[in-house]
C-alpha cells in the first residue's frame, strides 16, 4: 500500500476518491494464470485489488473486469510506475 495520495484531478470523482492505492501482492494476472495465456502489462483494481492484464494484453481482463463490476479505477501493476486510470472518464492521474 501506498500512503494518502492526496491527489485532486478536479476532473474525475472515481479518481478523486482513491485515498491510498493498493498494489499488487503478485504480479501475474489473475485471470490469465487459470487459462494458461499470456500479458503484457498488469493493472491493479482499485476497489477490490484484483491484478489483470491491460488492454494490450490479448485478453484484455482490467478493462472486462471494470465493466463487469462496476469497479472504475485501477493502478499500474508495472515497476517504477505510479499512475491510476478510470475506464468510465478514461482519466489517468500520477501519484
Amino acid at each position: 500500500m501506498v500512503g494518502d495520495t492526496t491527489m485532486t484531478t478536479g476532473v474525475c470523482l472515481h479518481l478523486d476518491a482513491i485515498k491510498t492505492v493498493t498494489q499488487a501482492k503478485r504480479r501475474e494476472c489473475d485471470e490469465c494464470v487459470k487459462i494458461g495465456a499470456q500479458w503484457v502489462h498488469l493493472r491493479t483494481c482499485q476497489e477490490c485489488g484484483a491484478t489483470l492484464c491491460c488492454d494490450s494484453s490479448p485478453n484484455r481482463h482490467a478493462s472486462k473486469h471494470a465493466r463487469a463490476s462496476g469497479h472504475p479505477v485501477v493502478a499500474s501493476a508495472e515497476l517504477g510506475e505510479r499512475w491510476l486510470y478510470c475506464f468510465p472518464d478514461e482519466t489517468f492521474a500520477e501519484y
